[in-house]
């Protein structure tokens, strides 16, 4: 990338809010990590079983599949930065409260698996909160930019946050890293009171009789019949379920099918992170949307070739290769999958779509590996991933040829230009103010 390219990045970053929102959302997300590694930790002290870790995945993934949705609806209804730190509230707590458990001794199992739950319902109800908040801290021509900038962010956190995890857990213990977590709930929390919202991206008024379950409804509706999302999301369940659960069976594939210890398994994992944020960079630096269409289904493509080819090579060298074009090809197509969307969905609409993204985001991959690791005991690792990608192949052909004009369009679509309108106009009253936020007001 060439220098001139960081203009946009740092023209983006400039942008008070967004600067603001992302230096808060580094440091969460890197407490993220931190309490993942420290709870997977902590499970396997207290059990000794692989169950239970699986147990505890469960609790911190299963709240966003149910409550997810109807996060979506309450965040277009105004209010969006409140619900973040309300939910930010929420998981301090539950981090606090397990440090005092475990400097008491008093830890156990289900007391883990309880609080993980409530931190991972509270994350995911305020999910879709977060996945809308870009578009209304910069302008429109940034968005794309700014998307790349949240991906690089994130694939920087599950490095730095694992190995400051595993620093605290063997030179302190296991409770430094939960409190270390709660600090970095606090230091976002604060950010977020200092954030105000652009006015010119506020979501219409929702109509006073309506209710949430409606509002769901209206969701999938208007995402089903939308020419462009529709296409896309349904193309991103595919990918979700035949292709992403790569990432999960890497242990399997490391160990099983090239002969590799944690040592091999921690070279694919960090080389799949090293392609996502050289595409990071890449897709910031780059700025613009145009062609951005095309350029979505063409890395989705790459994505599901090079885990074919994962799947089909015994040769290890070979598999680091894919594994870096894999990491590569995903954020391109993720990131460019989120900014076609956040473009392209009516404001009003904006966190109940991007609710069904995150959700497929999250679930997808988990639900494809459950069902992989199962047929895995019966043919082993290498053909369920080969089947899924082949699968996910045939239906990324068929959008290719067929829909392809429609997912492309959504490059230069405007808001309310050709997209499905969920109400009649005189039911959306006035844009809304977020009182809770647009002056910066603590909450």
């Amino acid at each position: 990338m060439k220098f001139a390219q960081f203009g946009a990045i740092r023209r983006t970053l400039g942008h008070r809010d967004y600067g603001l929102y992302s230096a808060g959302n580094s440091v969460s997300l890197v407490g993220n990590w931190i309490q993942r590694v420290a709870v997977g930790w902590l499970a396997w002290e207290l059990t000794g079983s692989g169950a239970w870790l699986g147990l505890l995945a469960m609790a911190d993934l299963s709240p966003a599949l149910i409550l997810g949705p109807l996060g979506g609806a309450v965040a277009d209804r105004g209010g969006r930065l409140r619900l973040i730190q309300i939910a930010q509230a929420v998981s301090m707590v539950t981090s606090l409260v397990l440090v005092a458990l475990i400097m008491t001794e008093l830890v156990t199992p289900e007391l883990l698996f309880l609080l993980v739950l409530v931190s991972g319902a509270a994350q995911g109800f305020i999910q879709p909160a977060r996945l809308s908040l870009i578009p209304r801290l910069v302008p429109r021509e940034d968005i794309s930019t700014a998307v790349a900038i949240n991906a690089i962010i994130f694939n920087l956190a599950r490095f730095i946050g694992p190995a400051i995890a595993g620093l605290l857990i063997v030179s302190v213990d296991v409770a430094a890293a939960f409190a270390v977590n709660s600090v970095s709930f606090l230091a976002f929390m604060l950010v977020l009171s200092h954030i105000r919202l652009r006015e010119d991206a506020l979501p219409g008024k929702k109509a006073a009789d309506a209710s949430l379950l409606a509002d769901i409804g209206e969701g999938l509706a208007y995402t089903a019949r939308h020419p462009g999302i529709g296409p896309l999301l349904l193309l991103s369940v595919c990918m979700s379920l035949g292709v992403r659960p790569y990432i999960e069976l890497l242990p399997g594939f490391a160990s099983a099918v090239f002969d590799k210890g944690a040592d091999g398994l921690a070279a694919l994992t960090s080389t799949i992170g090293a392609g996502a944020i050289v595409s990071g960079f890449w897709l910031a630096g780059r700025g613009g949307r145009e062609g951005l269409g095309r350029l979505t289904l063409i890395a989705m493509g790459v994505l599901i070739l090079s885990v074919i080819g994962f799947a089909a090579t015994t040769n290890y060298a070979v598999a680091l290769v894919l594994m870096g074009v894999s990491g590569l090809a995903m954020v391109v197509g993720g990131v460019g999958a989120q900014t076609l969307i956040q473009l392209s969905v009516q404001p009003e609409m904006r966190a109940r779509v991007m609710s069904l993204y995150g959700l497929i985001f999250r679930g997808g991959p988990a639900a494809g590996a459950l069902a992989m690791g199962a047929a895995s005991e019966v043919v082993g690792l290498r053909w369920p991933l080969a089947v899924g990608g082949l699968a996910t192949l045939v239906v990324w052909l068929a959008i290719w040829w067929r829909k392809r004009e429609p997912i492309s369009d959504l490059e230069g679509r405007g808001q309310t230009r050709e997209s499905p309108s969920p109400r009649p106009a005189a039911s959306l009253g006035a844009p809304e103010r977020d009182d809770s936020t647009t002056h910066g007001d603590k909450t």
